[in-house]
């Protein structure tokens, strides 16, 4: 049973959203809010394993809810839902430490499915987020080196698998590509999440553009 917490400040919103979720018996419930600050409280609360986590809520906003939530909690997955795709609000609720970012026209199976795999561990970026997060790491004159030191610390397959992370591979891709088993591969993705201190494949991704460890590559 995956426990959910909805957050938003939309009263239609909040119920359609208890009504699409809990039509999956597999999900429960477990709180509802509507700012940032009551999300926060009520996580403390009700220990959900996903919080669904509205972008503009009065007081204190979806992304500042996001940060002192994954501080606090870093055991509970947040994954944005908002009306907006501006890459003021991609950067800030993944820096802030979600991992999932997803619009709300996207269709219902598509946010049971997104529960799912955030409540699994995994990251979720709807395609048209993922391709912002790689423009805006094109417009870095140079790389950020204040990771090297962390980078360090990594083997020369971990980097490797960083870099293919970041080029949006999956697991099972990336097995593949290095043509090993993809339980070897999800092991180097777990030690060098660890090394680098990074929460999922969301944060590797912009680490990983950051440090220079993968550049944009032309169309």
């Amino acid at each position: 049973m995956t426990r959910v917490l909805i957050a938003d400040d939309d009263d239609l919103m909040r119920a359609g959203l208890v009504e699409l979720l809990t039509a999956d018996p597999r999900i429960e419930i477990v709180g509802l809010a509507s700012t940032g600050r009551e999300a926060i409280e009520r996580t403390a609360r009700t220990a959900p394993d996903v919080v669904l986590m509205d972008v503009r809520m009065p007081g204190l906003d979806g992304i500042a809810a996001t940060q002192e939530l994954t501080r606090a909690a870093p055991d509970v997955r947040v994954l944005i839902l908002t009306t907006f795709e501006q890459d003021d609000y991609i950067f800030g609720a993944l820096r802030a430490g979600a991992s999932g970012f997803l619009l709300k026209r996207s269709r219902p199976e598509e946010l049971i499915a997104a529960v799912d795999i955030v409540a699994a561990g995994d990251s979720l970026l709807s395609p048209s987020v993922t391709r912002r997060v790689i423009d805006r790491m094109a417009q870095q004159p140079t790389p950020n080196l204040a990771g090297q030191t962390r980078l360090d610390q990594l083997t020369p397959r971990e980097r490797e698998v960083l870099a293919l992370i970041a080029r949006g591979l999956s697991n099972r891709e990336i097995a593949a590509a290095l043509t090993v088993e993809e339980s070897t591969i999800r092991t180097h993705v777990k030690r060098l999440l660890m090394k680098l201190d990074l929460r999922d494949r969301v944060q590797a991704v912009i680490f990983a553009y950051e440090t220079g460890v993968s550049t944009p590559r032309a169309e």
